[in-house]
């Protein structure tokens, strides 16, 4: 690890007048400094943002405003997550240790990097760390890697399991600018396509802080979170689907699917959502929507098995959400 400055910030305009080209916002540091470790990222200088008072759960109408330095276990024991979302507090549950979970932040898991091992090796090159150097994942040895959403630059899978519920609860970022006013930033558009840019992972500009997460009212009553993956504790997901449902009369009123372990973003289709609204369920029904789903998918030697997963593991998510 390189040597840095240390400055721990007395509010927000204090942590954004601090921040400086080549400082990173710390909170939990569960990833950052693992890649500081690793001298994947070489921050010269670190501002600590962890005691600003935005580690609070807090009602805001029929949603709920969640601060960005919550952390992911005080988010999935909070009671109304459990009640009224609790599709988040299972992708919660289902990410990491209970260590890591004590220490790892609401902001900083949107924020996760990616875990492609060439990201994570200074030796070689990779458009995400070192842009423009190539892209060692290509005809290199691929599992963790992307399906969907992927570029002639980069494969690099997003990570990380709460962002995948988040896209399914329709949730909203409050984005504090260097100038200090707060933008809404829904969680669609918020984390970029890699295309030929793939070191802008999201819609941050440098000195932008994430203040809270907004989550309106549940639209659907049905929530099911699963994940699947190659050992039960403390692995990224292979493939995961968040479904939010909701049956009238015993057809679909509403659907709202995010998926994990797919894409180079947390994914969401509309088309998929759409399909699937106003039918009945079934078997049929199901197998369409998988096939919608990965009718773009750009699988390699390595991850082509995520096609058959990924499609039995949304026809069991939605028999499930739909009994």
């Amino acid at each position: 690890m390189r040597p840095f400055d240390y400055h721990r910030a007395r509010d927000l305009q204090d942590a954004q007048t601090d921040y400086v080209s080549g400082a990173a916002f710390i909170a939990g540091g569960t990833n950052l400094l693992d890649l500081m470790k690793l001298q994947v990222m070489t921050p010269e200088r670190l501002v600590d943002i962890s005691r600003l008072g935005l580690d609070r759960i807090e009602d805001d109408g029929d949603g709920l405003r969640i601060g960005a330095t919550v952390t992911n276990s005080d988010l999935a024991a909070d009671p109304r997550v459990r009640r009224r979302w609790p599709v988040l507090s299972r992708a919660l549950l289902a990410g990491a240790s209970g260590q890591l979970r004590n220490k790892a932040t609401t902001g900083g898991n949107l924020l996760q990097r990616t875990r492609c091992p060439y990201f994570y090796d200074p030796d070689t090159p990779c458009n995400k760390r070192d842009p423009g150097s190539g892209c060692a994942a290509m005809g290199g040895e691929l599992r963790n890697h992307a399906v969907l959403g992927t570029s002639a630059h980069c494969l690099a899978l997003s990570p990380g399991d709460m962002p995948v519920a988040l896209r399914a609860l329709d949730a909203v970022i409050e984005i504090r600018g260097t100038d200090g006013r707060t933008r809404a930033q829904p969680m669609e558009g918020f984390h970029r396509l890699p295309g030929d840019t793939p070191e802008r992972e999201t819609v941050l500009d440098p000195g932008e802080l994430i203040t809270a997460v907004r989550l309106p009212a549940p639209r659907g009553d049905r929530q099911v979170y699963r994940k699947v993956r190659d050992r039960a504790s403390y692995a990224f997901a292979l493939v995961s689907v968040a479904a939010v449902l909701r049956l009238e009369g015993g057809v679909i009123s509403h659907a709202a699917l995010g998926f994990g372990g797919l894409g180079t973003v947390p994914w969401r289709d509309p088309e998929v959502d759409a399909l699937l609204t106003a039918e009945r369920p079934s078997a049929a029904l199901f197998d369409e929507a998988a096939t919608l789903l990965l009718r773009g998918a750009e699988p390699r030697e390595g991850t082509a098995f995520k096609l058959p997963l990924a499609r039995r593991v949304l026809r069991a998510v939605l028999e499930e959400a739909t009994q």
